[in-house]
């Protein structure tokens, strides 16, 4: 007689509604919460206290703005005794400047990144990063000293060397007043020349400021030539390049969001260098296109030498050139940004 097993007979199914899908919370918790409301909260301080900045200048900026008007920004000079105020001559020179600087800068930053990265052993690798990030941490007073009593006389002797093969460009020229008062060119040939028509100008401070530009472009560019997928360099190697093809071909390109993005951060840092400057520079509100001449002032340098002697509409109008250099430099810094985060993250690396 067959015996009918029914434990190995299928369960009937329950009755009810069907189960449903267990949800899952998107809701940080714990230690990922707190992580994420600091933050949060220190995002949002940046950016109040910016903000902040920028409104305060604004609003103490709308007195002189009111008085003086659009020649505000086409005066150069600057001379509160006869009520005449601008700012064109100290943003000329605040461009000439960083302009300068990041002729000597973007090179150097750049070369340098590509040696930490590529060909320095790995033994020292560590050490040199140490190195670039220490210059970025030096006073500015430092780089001011040393590019008074160091580096001045050099680039003055470069200026004529300049000027003598290229001053047939009028930005190589050098200008100078004559005994009658004429405006005349500086001859670079003169038995004796004279170094006092070259030092102290644009050109000098701008190499100071190059120095201070460097740590910080060559840090991003370093960076992100770290990011480049090891395949695609090993790819171009295995099929015949030379290191330096490799470089041009896949770690350049790679980069290319990087370089720029360091060159801008680096020109948002130059155009507001103050003290190396002061230090360098000779102050005279004169619209300078021609950066081997000496004297010429800029926005950082007009506000830290006459703001301490400065009285209530001068006060304005300082803020309000302060005001210009803040959105100048937002400007720049931020469309650094935006270039850095749109190049090419690495994220797909090997590891």
């Amino acid at each position: 007689m067959t015996t009918l097993r029914t434990d190995l007979m299928p369960e009937a199914a329950p009755v009810g509604p069907p189960p449903e899908p267990r949800r899952i919370s998107r809701k940080a918790s714990g230690a990922d919460a707190v992580f994420e409301n600091t933050s949060r909260v220190v995002g949002a301080t940046v950016l109040v206290i910016t903000g902040g900045v920028g409104l305060f200048l604004a609003w103490q900026a709308v007195p002189t703005l009111r008085h003086y008007g659009f020649s505000f920004f086409t005066e150069s000079q600057w001379s509160p005794e006869t009520d005449v105020l601008g700012i064109a001559a100290v943003l000329t020179g605040t461009i000439s400047v960083a302009l300068v600087a990041m002729v000597f800068a973007v090179p150097l930053a750049l070369a340098t990144a590509l040696y930490i990265s590529e060909y320095a052993p790995p033994k020292i690798q560590s050490t040199l990063v140490s190195m670039i990030d220490l210059m970025a941490a030096v006073p500015s007073i430092v780089y001011g000293l040393w590019g008074f009593f160091l580096v001045m006389p050099y680039a003055g002797d470069f200026a004529v060397f300049l000027q003598q093969y290229l001053g047939w460009i009028p930005l190589f020229r050098v200008n100078t007043v004559s005994d009658s008062g004429a405006i005349v060119i500086a001859d670079p040939h003169a038995a004796v020349t004279d170094a006092t028509r070259y030092i102290s100008s644009s050109f000098c401070a701008g190499i100071a400021v190059a120095m201070m530009v460097m740590p910080m472009a060559c840090a991003v560019m370093r960076q992100v030539f770290s990011q480049t997928p090891p395949g695609e360099k090993e790819a171009a190697l295995a099929l015949g390049s030379t290191r330096w093809g490799m470089i041009r071909s896949v770690v350049l390109p790679f980069g290319r969001g990087g370089i720029i993005g360091g060159t801008m951060l680096g020109l948002g840092r130059a155009l507001g260098e103050t003290i190396a400057v002061l230090l360098i520079l000779s102050p005279e509100f004169v619209m300078k296109p021609r950066f081997l001449e000496v004297g010429g002032s800029t926005v950082s340098v007009l506000i830290a030498g006459r703001f301490g002697e400065a009285s209530a509409s001068q006060l304005s109008a300082l803020l309000a050139a302060g005001f210009v250099l803040f959105v100048i430099t937002l400007g720049v810094n931020t469309l650094a940004a935006m270039v850095v985060a749109r190049s090419r993250s690495g994220a797909g690396a090997e590891a």
